[in-house]
């Protein structure tokens, strides 16, 4: 039997985009129980894309491999390894891959839940990972955010995290809806009696308030890019009794989820 929470990006068929470049693994989708969140794995040949468009959604685009341009609203700006790129609500645009070889990229899609009122800051279309600030989680993470709503992104946050070695974190859960990519490490995601092997490919979805941990069984960090919903700090996260798991943040206002 297949996970409830991981999809191996290794076990889902590509398909081709007709009239285009680039090749697609839906891999977190809405049928998988993916409600405000979608993600699929682009391979991107060398040269210009069509035009590809966000109609409904925010997209949040986060390369693995590869250099180009992103060609929008009349501007071109390079990206390359580990660069995200943000795009509105119904906006256009093109990628131009100028490596010899294709770009693999990670696309987030995100629907803003019914309600939410955000205020944005400046728009920022392109983010270096390299030159973000590094945040502090439990059991010695650390993170990166690439976009959020001071950045211009409505709905939620983009950011880079890593899981080091040794002890994990304890069981805790998140108030935000979240999807995961591993790019780098091996280990072990503990959730809801589930017992899921992760390394680079994992695609996982941790929906909101479940139990969950990430074991790492390697030498390395785990290194994760992710997106959730809504917006907040992905230090934020809960014991099954609803204190913080991390000192500084508060409390669950709404209690805690009990143990499995």
């Amino acid at each position: 039997m297949g996970s409830r929470y991981v999809v191996y990006r290794a076990d889902v068929e590509e398909q081709m985009m007709q009239g285009s470049p680039m090749r697609a693994q839906p891999v977190l989708t809405e049928s998988f129980g993916c409600t405000y969140l979608t993600e699929t794995v682009l391979s991107v040949r060398p040269g210009i894309t069509p035009p590809q468009t966000s109609g409904d959604h925010e997209e949040l685009l986060f390369v693995l491999s590869g250099r180009g341009r992103l060609l929008h609203d009349g501007a071109a700006q390079d990206f390359g390894p580990e660069s995200g790129i943000y795009i509105g609500h119904g906006e256009t645009y093109q990628l131009e891959i100028t490596d010899p070889a294709e770009a693999e990229i990670v696309r987030v899609r995100v629907t803003e839940p019914a309600g939410a009122e955000v205020r944005s800051g400046e728009r920022r279309t392109v983010s270096l990972l390299d030159e973000q600030e590094i945040g502090h989680a439990t059991a010695g993470r650390e993170y990166r955010v690439l976009a959020d709503p001071s950045t211009g992104f409505r709905s939620g946050t983009h950011f880079v995290g890593d899981v080091p070695t040794g002890a994990p974190a304890p069981m805790h859960y998140h108030l935000y809806n979240e999807v995961i990519y591993v790019m780098q490490g091996t280990g072990i995601l503990h959730i809801d009696g589930e017992r899921n092997p992760i390394h680079p490919g994992a695609c996982i979805h941790l929906p909101a308030r479940t139990l969950h941990q990430v074991e790492n069984t390697g030498d390395v960090p785990i290194r994760e890019v992710a997106v959730f919903v809504p917006a907040g700090s992905p230090a934020a996260a809960y014991l099954p009794d609803g204190t913080s798991a991390y000192a500084g943040q508060p409390d669950d206002p709404q209690g805690g989820v009990g143990s499995h």
